[in-house]
């Protein structure tokens, strides 16, 4: 068979690894590709509304083109800024949970702030007058959390959208193209149409460049695992398992298996994994020190699995598996050069 190369995008330019998640987090993720913006920055129309469209299983009408625009987390923001939005942000948020890739940061600056670690209280995001909300899931608009709700927005006069892969009943069967129909949303939304499918061209060209590489391969017995601790959980279900689909697994844990029925994942005994013998082990980190931690627990729990032994240990940011966000197509190809070794490149 003629030897491929599977490249993978550098990662100078995009820093994927949030600064600060607890490993909680898993718990609630209802839950990129580095197209760098151009010199002449994409400004989108101001005269793109009205656009009807479907969201959560909600009819969403947007009167006119939003000029007050807030992003609830930063895998988001980076969309409305590669859209070219940035002149119209009045706001952004869960801003410490990962940092925004070095060329679309400068465009944020000025951006106010009004939540860091966690999503902006009702106050909070009230007070900027915003008339387009965009969230990764429905978690931030959780009245009991004390965070403005879908309603309270509604009757502020700002639309609240919810990126198509965080909508609650689509979380145990969200997919990476998911994120597509979010760009062609945002696209119509912000009048950008010609830069989100710029966007979704360059994902979808990605993504095909990985199922060229790895076309004719053995697909590897892979496992995602989340480490806590000592406590270990299986990912089976949702975008997280797309990826590992798209990046050529051969996925021990699917969505058939009954511990993941209601949640996409399920804790699981040491016994249980050793027993499946992965030829790889990936796994979704907050931070340099977690992945160092869920190294160290791997190799000391499995010295004799043969992920451990042939070293076939694949970290991946934990924001990358958020629904709806560029890094899914990140982390198809990380997870592909990890699960195909002898196709990938040196980088």
């Amino acid at each position: 068979m003629q030897q491929r190369t599977l490249t993978t995008r550098p990662r100078a330019a995009r820093s994927r690894i949030p600064l600060a998640v607890s490993a909680s987090a898993l718990a609630l993720a209802l839950v990129g590709c580095g197209s760098a913006v151009a010199d002449e920055r994409p400004q989108a129309r101001t005269d793109a509304g009205p656009v009807v469209l479907e969201n959560c299983g909600r009819e969403l009408t947007v009167p006119s083109t939003p000029k007050a625009v807030v992003g609830l987390h930063p895998s988001q923001t980076e969309l409305l800024l590669r859209l070219g939005v940035a002149d119209r942000m009045v706001g952004q948020a869960q801003t410490t949970s990962l940092a925004l890739p070095d060329d679309v940061a400068k465009l944020a600056t000025s951006i106010p702030v009004i939540g860091e670690a966690a999503p902006p209280s009702r106050e909070d995001l009230l007070a900027v007058s915003p008339d387009f909300v965009y969230s990764p899931t429905t978690y931030e608009f959780t009245a009991e959390k004390g965070f403005a709700s879908i309603d309270q927005l509604t009757a502020a006069g700002a639309t609240a959208y919810v990126a198509t892969g965080g909508c609650f009943e689509r979380r145990m069967t969200g997919t990476v193209d998911d994120l597509f129909v979010d760009l062609k949303n945002l696209g119509r939304i912000f009048g950008a149409e010609d830069e989100a499918a710029r966007l979704t061209d360059r994902a979808q060209q990605d993504l095909a460049e990985v199922q060229r590489t790895i076309d004719g391969e053995r697909k590897p017995k892979a496992a995602q695992v989340f480490v806590d601790g000592t406590s270990l959980s299986a990912i089976g279900a949702g975008v997280e398992h797309d990826i590992m689909r798209l990046a050529g697994a051969e996925n021990l844990y699917g969505p058939k298996d009954p511990a993941f029925a209601d949640f996409f994942a399920a804790q699981i005994t040491p016994e249980s994994l050793a027993a499946q013998r992965p030829e790889a082990l990936v796994f979704a980190v907050t931070d340099d020190a977690h992945e160092r931690a869920t190294r160290d627990y791997l190799r000391k729990t499995f010295p004799d699995m043969p992920a451990v032994k042939n070293d076939r240990l694949i970290a991946i940011p934990f924001s990358d598996t958020f629904p709806g966000t560029l890094g899914n197509i990140d982390a198809v190809q990380r997870i592909a050069a990890g699960l195909y070794p002898q196709t990938a490149e040196s980088q």
